[in-house]
């Protein structure tokens, strides 16, 4: 049985629901997040849209976005980022008939320089509760340069990006480690570059580079979000598929609110399942971060009370014998003040 220090999963982790075009010039508070978004990550559900990713390190203006290699770019969406969610401009916002998903990680505001590693971060924030750290820094193009993370605790999942200039994302995940990456804005498998992080697995306080371009670049600005896992609220991890309708049940100690999945060991789509857009098994409703369409619907997934079920034989999900590997974040912890129930 797990156990959670963290009692209200919501309060670190949330997803919102809304619907665009706002009436008149001015702007719109978009509430109902909990609390202010460290990073905050919006799609447009019913059609073609970026993938819009902000957080509080570079502040509401600056955007990138998963399903492409493209630099930071100024926004006018948003006005503001806000104690309790966001501020859209009016004229600037989606129209009428468009529906959104945003999901939101609880950080610790624009932060401060980290000085633990050979590179000092620009800004680097960070929720040790969470296990959640937002930094910037500038690359040297040294080899065996390092960072830290602040986490306080060795990052299971870290996901990297290029600000000054196009270039794939780039995700580090503990269950391929240290030589190998995967690309969120496409749908490449696994692959070996262990020039990206000099073959070295990051530690309780550093995360190390090599002189590769994808994180070490002299001169060049990068972002990194880094996530640390935590019984009862987050799980990263990695599942064999049975190739079954019937499929894998990975466990994760607790009843998730959103499941991140890619299968590694073969080329296909991220897929993202959340449950305020599913509200009932079998979830069918998924998006894709490597690309710009609308939600899927395909009977996939179970969630659980203590963790999720494969519920189709795609090779996509649940290929006999690939290896996916996933990101969790709770809706209710199995074990604590608020234990959950199944679906």
């Amino acid at each position: 049985m797990a156990y959670t220090t963290i009692k209200k999963p919501s309060d670190y982790f949330n997803t919102l629901l809304r619907t665009g075009n706002y009436a008149g010039s001015g702007t719109t508070a978009i509430t109902g997040v909990g609390f202010a978004p460290g990073l905050m990550w919006e799609k447009k559900r019913n059609g073609t849209s970026i993938h819009a990713l902000l957080d509080q390190v570079r502040g509401n203006s600056k955007q990138i976005r998963s399903e492409d290699t493209g630099a930071e770019t100024t926004t006018s969406q948003y006005a503001s980022i806000d104690s309790d969610g966001f501020t859209v401009n009016n004229s600037g916002d989606y129209g009428g008939s468009d529906n959104l998903v945003s999901w939101h990680w609880k950080a610790n505001g624009q932060g401060s320089s980290n000085t633990d590693g050979s590179i000092n971060t620009t800004y680097t924030s960070v929720n040790t509760t969470a296990g959640f750290s937002i930094s910037t820094y500038t690359g040297n193009g040294t080899n065996n340069a390092t960072i830290g993370h602040g986490l306080g605790a060795v990052p299971k999942m870290m996901i990297f990006k290029i600000l000054s200039s196009a270039d794939d994302w780039t995700v580090y995940h503990a269950s391929l480690g240290a030589t190998k990456k995967l690309n969120l804005n496409d749908t490449g498998a696994e692959s070996t570059v262990p020039e990206i992080f000099n073959d070295t697995e990051p530690t309780s306080s550093l995360i190390t580079f090599g002189t590769h371009g994808r994180t070490n670049t002299n001169g060049q600005n990068y972002i990194a979000y880094c996530f640390a896992e935590k019984t009862g609220y987050s799980k990263f991890g990695s599942y064999v598929g049975n190739g079954n309708a019937d499929g894998t049940f990975v466990y994760t100690g607790f009843k998730p609110a959103f499941v991140m999945i890619k299968l590694s060991t073969a080329a296909d789509d991220w897929q993202i399942f959340d449950n305020k857009r599913n509200t009932f098994n079998i979830m069918d409703k998924y998006l894709r971060p490597n690309s710009s369409l609308g939600t899927v619907t395909n009977a996939v997934i179970d969630f659980t009370s203590n963790g999720f079920k494969l519920r189709s034989s795609a090779g996509s999900f649940n290929p006999s014998g690939g290896t996916a590997i996933y990101m969790a974040f709770a809706e209710e912890p199995l074990v604590g003040d608020n234990p959950c129930t199944a679906r």
